[in-house]
């Protein structure tokens, strides 16, 4: 039978979601304490997507494969247990054995959080930059994503896919108090686009670069030309979208 597993966390402590050697995954942890909470050292898990070293997520899903069943509450709360500080489980549901975490997400949604002022209590959970910025003019820059499909230039360079294409649905910046939050959504995303977006999006709101420019950016293909990758501690996977599951 087909489980889906949905978690949350604080990426800080942790090399991103992927199973890696010599060096500490979501993945990996996670992994574990279902395999012992389940007795069961062959168990594997699928993510949705990978998150790199430092990304948090406040909601991210995964599948595994299990003979039995599974009573969700229970297993939960043995591996809320088991689990670190920083990796909570939600929920476990049975699905069809033909679902996919990874494949079968629709959408999947992202937050970027800068912190206007400093604050010791959010500093490994938001980016500090204290510069001015033309907010008005970063929401100008971000509507044409929604024009284009291609992304190549806010790609991680030497990544290898088969398109840089990408459907992007929302991309916004909202100010509240003192924080500023970036939302984007898309179908997929590219190894380590959103921080270069908002990298980019930034030196507009600094006014080194024109909403003109950033089409020009976008059309060029290449990363050399977009703007800085902004630090991962602000950077939040928040909503995966499937088809058939409307309650989580």
């Amino acid at each position: 039978m087909r489980f889906f597993i949905q978690l949350s966390y604080n990426g800080t402590n942790y090399h991103g979601w992927q199973i890696q050697p010599n060096a500490t995954s979501v993945q990996e942890t996670l992994t574990k304490a279902l395999g012992v909470v389940l007795n069961d050292k062959n168990i594997a898990i699928m993510g949705a997507g990978r998150t790199d070293t430092g990304v948090h997520a406040s909601q991210m899903f995964a599948h595994f494969d299990y003979e039995n069943e599974i009573d969700s509450k229970t297993i939960v709360h043995k591996l809320n247990s088991f689990l670190p500080k920083d990796i909570a489980v939600s929920n476990i549901i049975l699905v069809d054995e033909n679902a996919h975490a990874r494949f079968d997400a629709k959408q999947r949604t992202y937050e970027y959080k800068i912190n206007l002022s400093k604050n010791v209590f959010l500093d490994e959970l938001s980016w500090y930059y204290n510069k001015k910025l033309n907010v008005e003019a970063m929401n100008d820059a971000a509507s044409l994503l929604m024009k284009h499909n291609d992304f190549q230039c806010f790609s991680k360079v030497h990544t290898d896919v088969n398109t840089f294409n990408c459907k992007i649905t929302k991309a916004f910046w909202k100010e509240e108090d003192d924080q500023l939050t970036f939302t984007i959504s898309a179908d997929r995303f590219l190894r380590n686009m959103v921080r270069s977006i908002v990298g980019t999006l930034v030196y507009v709101g600094l006014g080194k670069i024109s909403k003109a420019d950033f089409q020009i950016i976008i059309e060029s293909k290449d990363r050399k030309k977009a703007g800085f990758s902004v630090p991962a501690c602000g950077l939040y996977l928040t909503e995966i979208k499937y088809d058939y599951i409307e309650l989580l």
